[in-house]
């Protein structure tokens, strides 16, 4: 009989969201309901309001992210979720945070799309997440975390990213990740955060200060914008997160994140096992990208799989990232369906197989 670790919690991926969130100093959410995540602003509602902490369900995602503006603006620490067309709604709002260089955490559960969809795990917000889905330029910083764990440590260096850049930050998981429970260990609560200086706390004895994303003047947004550019480079620099599973002697490299990559190492322990040559870079931060790994990899590989639940949205950037040097091939289920460890180990052995007729 083993002994269970007394600081471990089994919980849902939903509810370690929130309670991270909490530990991390949030101290306001604002959101609106949306499967699956629901049961995140649930967890909100009952327990933020216990640490002083303001629990607000707008009456639109529209609404809750102009919220989220509002309260971040004069110095707290927020977060709002929501679900794929839900996110949609907030884009506005995000590119707003951007435009003001206010931080904030906004998570997605993503479900099954476009449109209305469903409400099964799937990961076709890829590209809406890394490319600054709302207008203008801008980028956010992207966290995609693959365990109940990660989505705990990944929340609270969230909120530490977003006050140290000034920037809105997403967290990007899927249904089955806020669903799924897990044992966790949650760091203890942030007792005081650092004083923002630069936040409207009123005027008192200091002189006055002012917030504004209108620039009329076209060389001042330019100015604007190319400072942006300036903090987005440093975030590449100093943010920049995978994983390398097995990938050093690997021919053969997928490349997955979040609940696909889960499967994808089943698969690849599997292989192992029979002694095929196969590895992993998970993504960590889908964006920035960790396009500098898979280039380096790309010199003693001879392969790479990306395994995505969409139809194909990752895997440009590994085309950007690799630079044609060797072969990029993708397998995609969108819309909701679940690939297995069985599915990913017999396309990998397929392409394994195809490698060693090649060097005969």
């Amino acid at each position: 009989m083993t002994k269970t670790d007394p600081n471990k919690i089994f919980i849902s991926g939903n509810h370690a969201f929130g309670e991270a969130a909490i530990r991390a100093g949030c101290t306001c959410y604002f959101g609106y309901p949306i499967t699956p995540q629901n049961e995140l602003g649930e967890y909100m509602a009952e327990h933020l309001s216990a640490t002083g902490g303001v629990f607000l369900q707008s009456e639109s995602e529209t609404a809750a992210i102009n919220m989220l503006i509002g309260a971040s603006a004069v110095g707290a620490r927020v977060m709002t979720s929501s679900s794929s067309p839900g996110i949609s709604l907030k884009q506005e709002g995000i590119s707003f945070l951007a435009g003001f260089e206010l931080p904030g955490v906004i998570i997605n559960v993503m479900r099954g799309g476009p449109g209305l969809g469903n409400i099964a795990p799937s990961q076709g917000d890829y590209f809406q997440a890394t490319r600054g889905g709302g207008h203008g330029d801008y980028r956010t910083p992207v966290f995609a975390p693959a365990t109940v764990q990660e989505i705990v440590d990944l929340t609270v260096l969230s909120f530490d990213v977003a006050d140290r850049y000034r920037t809105p930050v997403m967290i990007l998981g899927d249904g089955m990740m806020g669903q799924m429970k897990e044992p966790v260990v949650f760091p203890e609560k942030i007792k005081k955060l650092p004083e923002k200086e630069w936040a409207l706390k009123g005027r008192g004895n200091g002189p006055s200060r002012y917030m504004a994303s209108l620039i009329l003047d076209a060389l001042e947004m330019e100015k604007h914008n190319w400072k942006l550019v300036r903090k987005y480079k440093e975030i590449e620099k100093n943010e920049t997160r995978f994983e390398a599973f097995m990938a050093d002697d690997a021919e053969i490299i997928a490349v997955a994140y979040g609940t696909t990559a889960r499967i994808t190492k089943g698969a690849i322990k599997r292989l192992r096992k029979e002694g095929v040559k196969v590895g992993m870079i998970r993504p960590i931060t889908l964006w920035p990208f960790p396009s500098q790994a898979l280039r380096d990899l790309a010199q003693t590989a001879k392969k790479i799989v990306v395994f995505e639940m969409s139809t194909g949205q990752m895997v440009e950037d590994v085309f950007l990232a690799v630079q044609g040097q060797i072969p990029v091939l993708f397998h995609g289920r969108p819309g909701g369906v679940i690939p297995t460890p069985l599915e990913f180990s017999r396309i990998m052995y397929r392409e394994y197989e195809l490698l060693k007729k090649k060097s005969i």
